[in-house]
């Protein structure tokens, strides 16, 4: 153990950073790299790879994500807010880059020299519009909603084009979560929400994929098409549940996960309910809530606002894009590619949420407010100068 006098960065971050919440990203990051040992084997197989290619490529990118976690936990509010300015315009501007330089893959340019840029877009985008609504509160002069409601559209839009559908509606739910938290108006509330049906109505009618993704959700067509299901991954994922029962044939033994699709990225989570069961899937689900949970109760706690509203911020977008991937995995909703955090294989993805845990962390580190700070010096300045400032009493005659 560390002792509170120690006064390096390292103590202060020791005695200061929520334990519970690092033990629990800890115990999703161990869990995680031992499902992708079950999920990565079939896919590696089918693309005619070593047997552990994927495995092995988690483990290794598991390092630096813990070291980029570990390094950004140590920083404070100040200068999280600017690593986030300074990551979000040079992430956002590689999203651009894509548009023109990028790699198509399956019709959608998202990658670039090797990463998907908007994968860091999420985490720095979520700090600054917590950013801004927090200096909005603070400042009645700074126009903070007004800068919020601008980088929403800058954000959003080269997503769009790509298109990826998915992390825009991820990034749409977080930022309308911390506009309601600062306070709008119901008028805003009702405008925001049409104008979120109204762009998925939209999307539905004009974008081919994302009418063919909801058509064949809500109206399923008939079971088999040339010998094929028509809904292969969600009906195939769906029989892993079911063949893995409440406690699942164990590990190595799954032979559905041979057929499902992306069985180490967005399916990973029905490879785990066919060989550890369904009470390991809920005892996963538990622990993400438990994180998102335990950071709400952080925030509701925080008094300074922009630590109050990043915390909430990034708890939401840590918390939604899991429950999207369970949710697709379940036939709950139509397929959106979205990861399971620290679960699924992918190196953006792993990097971008310890960018975004290390942020959780640091914001959420018990840091003294400067009023208790400033009463603390004083009283301490008091008790060392007042010996000499009193003025010598003369001795009693005897």
């Amino acid at each position: 153990m560390m002792s509170r006098a120690h006064r390096s960065p390292i103590g202060e971050w020791a005695w200061t950073v929520d334990r519970w919440l690092l033990a629990a990203i800890g115990v999703l990051m161990v869990v995680g790299l031992v499902f992708s040992m079950a999920g990565g084997p079939p896919e590696a197989e089918r693309l005619h790879l070593p047997t552990f290619y994927f495995v092995n490529r988690q483990a290794m990118t598991l390092l630096p994500a813990i070291a980029v976690m570990f390094g950004v936990s140590l920083l404070s509010p100040r200068h999280i807010r600017r690593a986030a300015l300074v990551l979000f315009l040079v992430s956002l501007g590689l999203v651009v880059a894509t548009l023109f330089f990028g790699q198509e893959v399956k019709g959608a340019r998202r990658w670039i020299f090797g990463i998907q840029p908007s994968e860091f877009v999420k985490p720095n985008f979520v700090v600054l519009v917590a950013w801004a609504f927090a200096e909005g509160a603070q400042r009645k002069g700074l126009p903070g909603n007004t800068i919020a409601l601008l980088l929403f559209p800058l954000t959003v839009a080269p997503l769009v084009l790509q298109p990826d559908f998915g992390q825009t509606m991820l990034i749409s739910l977080v930022w309308a979560i911390l506009f309601f938290m600062a306070g709008l108006h119901w008028l805003w509330v009702a405008g925001i929400g049409g104008l979120g049906i109204s762009s998925a109505l939209l999307a539905y009618k004009f974008v081919p994929h994302v009418h063919a993704r909801i058509q064949t959700f809500l109206e399923p067509p008939p079971p088999v098409t040339a010998g094929v299901p028509t809904n292969f991954q969600g009906e195939t994922a769906l029989e892993s549940f079911i063949s893995g029962s409440w406690f699942g044939k164990g590990p190595g033994e799954g032979t559905i996960k041979r057929m499902v699709p992306d069985s180490h990225t967005d399916y990973i989570f029905a490879v785990i309910g066919e060989e550890f069961g369904v009470l390991t899937c809920m005892l996963l689900a538990a622990l993400f809530a438990f994180i998102v949970v335990r950071s709400l109760l952080l925030a509701s706690r925080n008094e300074d606002p922009f630590c109050r509203f990043a915390t909430a911020g990034l708890a939401m977008l840590f918390g939604l894009q899991g429950a999207i991937n369970m949710m697709v995995n379940l036939q709950l909703m139509p397929a959106k590619g979205m990861t399971l955090p620290f679960v699924s294989y992918g190196g953006s993805s792993l990097i971008s949420l310890a960018l975004g845990m290390g942020f959780l962390l640091s914001v959420t580190r018990k840091r003294r407010r400067r009023t208790d700070r400033d009463a603390s010096a004083k009283s301490q300045q008091a008790l060392l100068s007042g010996p000499a400032a009193r003025p010598a009493l003369p001795s009693p005659a005897l």
